[in-house]
């Protein structure tokens, strides 16, 4: 059996009828809004931590390669290219020393690396913090008994 709603009850039901897809723009609005911010929060998440294993990558091949070996920065930016080569610094313990007197190998970036964000008409770049990895100096030779090592290249 069918209801016969009486009239008023069906002027307001007309009245109304806009109000859900008004509601619904809203609400989509904020969702988009908060699931945007949560992948780029994500995306700059990653660059941090890559940027924390292109230190450790980067303070490996100190440890074992020559002194200021040119694969130290190449590797880095290789493995993270936003990272500018300026950005990063190596620095052995004790200063100036040698091969065989250096203790400890150290190598940063430097803060201020800015990393643009992709949310549409929002022109935001966020930087990353700076990032260093200290090792103990193990062989810093490019050749080991005769061979050349393959972290140096």
């Amino acid at each position: 059996m069918k209801t016969v709603l009486p009239l008023p009850a069906l002027a307001r039901r007309a009245r109304q009828g806009g109000a859900t897809a008004l509601e619904f723009a809203i609400v989509s609005t904020v969702f988009l809004m908060l699931l945007v911010g949560m992948m780029e929060m994500g995306r700059m998440l990653f660059y941090w931590n890559t940027a924390t294993e292109a230190t450790r990558l980067g303070a490996r091949i100190a440890a074992v390669c020559d002194l200021n070996a040119s694969a130290i920065k190449t590797k880095m930016h290789a493995m993270l290219d936003v990272l500018p080569t300026s950005a990063i610094t190596v620095s052995y313990t004790p200063g100036g020393c040698t091969v065989e007197t250096c203790r400890y190998v150290t190598v940063s970036i430097n803060s201020g690396v800015s990393i643009a964000t992709y949310i549409p008409g929002v022109p935001l770049a966020l930087s990353l913090p700076a990032l260093s990895t200290t090792l103990p100096r193990e062989s810093m030779l490019s050749t080991v008994g005769g061979s050349p090592n393959p972290m140096c290249n």
